[in-house]
């Protein structure tokens, strides 16, 4: 029986083949890209923290859509996590096709109440992780001399300020920055960079942070739909992204907030 993202993956939204890497692959939005990605055909290579649950994403996603996935547990954290990383997914398939930059934490504190502790492991996470990865993956990419695709998961957070988010703001704004110059660079050899960036997303992490009504009411007040988002709406926007419908965007940062950031 054909499943519900297998009919909505069909037609030109089909990555048959393309050997993908996903960060942060066995949570939230990520997980819920990586069966995007293997319902619409695609090989691959999942990166997470814990083995176990990375194990369960493999077995999860082999029998539920018959593709070939594999894993590597690698802590973006640290210095050499991402040229790790991006050795053991080239090598997982004999290259790769495309990078989903998903990875990332929050750790909310008030600009007053800052500690360098953790302003310093947010940008590692997710400033200088991705950043480093995608021009390691970029690298790759145009010595296969195939073309490719990269898709930041950044955040509204990146095009509007969002109090009690001070080195994450400041992470995915670089982040979004890096990207387009990843677009610039990576393009003349075939390879798109572009950016997505959701407003809050009700992952586990988006319930955690904004699950107190008192707290998400003037959010969302904010938001036009009058709503947060879920995850597949993220997903979807990555599947085009990465997918021949979308064979000439790049350098973009498309806002998935509802209308949130439009001013």
């Amino acid at each position: 029986m054909t499943s519900t993202a297998e009919k909505r993956y069909s037609g030109v939204m089909r990555l048959d083949g393309k050997r993908a890497l996903i960060t942060g692959a066995t949570k939230g939005i990520g997980a819920d890209i990586a069966r995007a990605f293997a319902a619409a055909g695609a090989r691959l290579v999942l990166s997470g923290r814990d083995e176990t649950e990375l194990a369960q994403a493999r077995q999860a996603l082999g029998d539920e859509f018959g593709t070939e996935v594999r894993s590597a547990v690698v802590d973006l954290a640290d210095s050499d996590g991402p040229m790790a990383l991006a050795t053991a997914a080239s090598e997982a398939f004999g290259g790769l096709d495309i990078l989903v930059n998903n990875a990332g934490i929050s750790l909310p504190e008030p600009v007053v109440g800052t500690t360098a502790e953790n302003f310093d492991a947010t940008l590692a996470v997710n400033l200088r992780a991705p950043a480093l990865l995608a021009a390691q993956v970029g690298a790759a990419m145009v010595d296969q001399g195939t073309g490719g695709a990269i898709v930041t998961v950044a955040s509204a957070a990146a095009l509007a300020p969002l109090p009690e988010h001070y080195a994450y703001c400041a992470a995915k704004a670089g982040l979004v920055m890096a990207t387009k110059v990843l677009a610039q660079e990576l393009g003349p050899h075939g390879i798109r960079a572009n950016s997505v960036c959701p407003t809050v997303v009700l992952t586990e992490m988006g319930q955690r942070v904004w699950g107190e009504e008192a707290k998400a009411a003037p959010m969302i007040a904010r938001i036009p739909l009058g709503r947060f988002a879920v995850p597949h709406e993220v997903s979807d926007a990555v599947m085009w992204l990465c997918s021949d419908a979308a064979s000439m965007v790049n350098g973009v940062d498309l806002p998935i907030d509802g209308g949130y950031t439009m001013g």
